[in-house]
This record gives C-alpha cells, sequence and structure tokens, in this order.
C-alpha cells in the first residue's frame, strides 16, 4: 500500500494576467468605455464590478487544476454544479495492473496519530487485501471496488469559471469544511490570491488551520507529473 499527502497541480497559464484584461474588455461593452482599456489591468474597475455583485462578467474565463485527494473529498468537489471534472474511475481502472505494483494508493489523513493512526492503516491494509482476493476470484474492477476505502487516492481535474471558483473558495476555504477539503482548498485560494488578488484578496479563510499541513500546490506546465508525497 502506498501512502501519499494530497496534492493540487496547476498548470502555469491557467493564472494569467491576460485573463483580467479579457474580463475587463468583456466588461466594458456594458458601459461603452472599451477607450478606457489600457496595457495594465483596471484594478479599481474591477473591484468596483465586484462590490456592486456585478460578477456575471467573470464567468467570461475559467481556471482548471487538479486535485490528488480522496475519494471522500473528490465526492465533495464534484457537489459544485457549474464545472466541468474528469477523475479517475475505480470502474475501469484495475489496481492489480498500478503501474507501482500491486498496490492501492491512499491518502493519508494528517490529523491521525498513535492508535488512531495505526488502526486506520490496518483497515487500509485489509481493504487492499480484500479488493485484490476478489480480482483474484474473478471479479471484475467495478465489482471488487466495493470494498475500496474513502482514503483511496483519485486524480481529478477540475474546471470552474473564475465566479465559481470565488463560491468553491468562500465554502471550502472556511472553518465549517471537512479539514482535509481545508488542506487543499486553503493553500489554492492563497495561490489565487497571489495571482489574481484583483478576484480573491477579498475571499477569507480559516487562518487557524495548521500551515505544517496545507496542501503542496505545484505549478507545472501540464497535470502529468510523478507524485511528490
Amino acid at each position: 500500500m502506498i501512502k501519499i499527502k494530497p496534492q493540487v497541480l496547476v498548470p502555469g497559464e491557467e493564472l494569467r494576467k491576460g485573463k483580467m484584461l479579457f474580463i475587463e474588455r468583456c466588461a466594458r461593452i456594458c458601459y461603452k468605455s472599451e477607450d478606457s482599456i489600457k496595457e495594465e489591468i483596471n484594478v479599481d474597475f474591477l473591484k468596483n464590478l465586484l462590490s456592486r455583485g456585478h460578477e456575471s462578467v467573470i464567468e467570461h474565463e475559467k481556471v482548471s487544476v487538479m486535485f490528488i485527494v480522496d475519494r471522500g473529498i473528490s465526492h465533495e468537489i464534484v457537489r459544485h454544479r457549474i464545472g466541468s471534472y474528469s477523475q479517475e474511475s475505480t470502474r475501469y481502472c484495475n489496481y492489480a495492473k498500478d503501474k507501482f505494483g500491486r498496490e492501492i494508493t491512499v491518502i493519508e489523513p494528517y490529523f491521525l496519530s498513535g492508535e488512531a493512526y495505526a488502526e486506520w492503516e490496518k483497515a487500509c491494509l485489509q481493504a487492499e487485501k480484500s479488493y485484490f482476493n476478489l480480482l483474484s476470484k474473478g471479479c471484475s474492477p467495478q465489482e471488487a471496488r466495493s470494498v475500496l476505502p474513502t482514503c483511496l487516492k483519485t486524480e481529478i481535474a477540475v474546471t470552474y469559471n473564475l465566479r465559481e471558483w470565488r463560491h468553491f473558495f468562500r465554502l471550502r476555504c472556511d472553518k465549517a469544511a471537512h479539514p482535509q477539503m481545508r488542506q487543499v482548498a486553503i493553500p489554492l485560494l492563497l495561490l489565487f490570491r497571489e495571482k489574481i488578488p484583483v478576484l480573491f484578496d477579498d475571499i477569507e479563510y480559516d487562518r487557524q488551520f495548521p500551515e505544517e499541513h496545507y496542501a503542496q500546490v505545484v505549478i507545472t506546465d501540464y497535470f502529468f507529473r510523478p507524485y511528490q508525497g
């Protein structure tokens, strides 16, 4: 059994400044003020739009990222209806033929230690054993998956428009969100705040969440990258 920490992969092109210029161009159509467009983004103009609730204009641009999380967290992510998802399928992926060998990969719960961690690990190992036993008895992957744990690693590519990302972060970075959701959502929000502050620096997050447990956010030119677990 392979145990890894969660990650988020973000293609660098997804957070380029040009997206903000395009949003400003679209927004100015509403006011016929296209002649006011400069080479640099008019931050005050965009902030004024947000302050007045005129957020439909930021739907013109989208950002795609890949979450490497457990199945429980992915179930919460896909509840956001305004989005596109491509997810690793336990129906079709046969982990007896996994590139890492005859093992399943799970996401380590950062909040477990001592006896609680040992109990979790024991349950995962039993699930792994049962999964491979079912496959050896002729069950298909989609049948054998019934014993796989919620902490099974999954990869899910997520695309939201920028308005939906604001909604996602408001919900998923709040202290009421699941701790493993905050583990990936907060460091991703911080990246968005750094790269696109005009749209995200007003969104608060659970500042009490321990930074040492933040998931690694990897800026990459592509999604296909080895694990950094």
